[in-house]
């Protein structure tokens, strides 16, 4: 049987190790909500809203985009 001396060591081991577990959740929920640095996006026009393009800037990045054969 166990005396209470060994019951009180084996409830504070438990409690420990309830404690860890919260602080380990605790931190991986904190870095897992952390915000998404902004990533250039690979496009002719990166974040534009469909209304906002014109044939003119079409025509732009299109040059920008591909080189014109005379370069090579």
């Amino acid at each position: 049987m166990l005396d209470q001396a060994n019951f009180e060591i084996l409830l504070r081991r438990v409690d420990v190790g309830r404690e860890i577990s919260r602080l380990r959740r605790d931190l991986l929920r904190g870095v897992g909500n952390q915000p998404v640095a902004a990533v250039e996006k690979p496009s002719l026009f990166g974040s534009v809203r469909a209304d906002d393009i014109t044939d003119a800037m079409i025509a732009d990045a299109r040059d920008n985009l591909f080189r014109s054969l005379s370069d090579l």
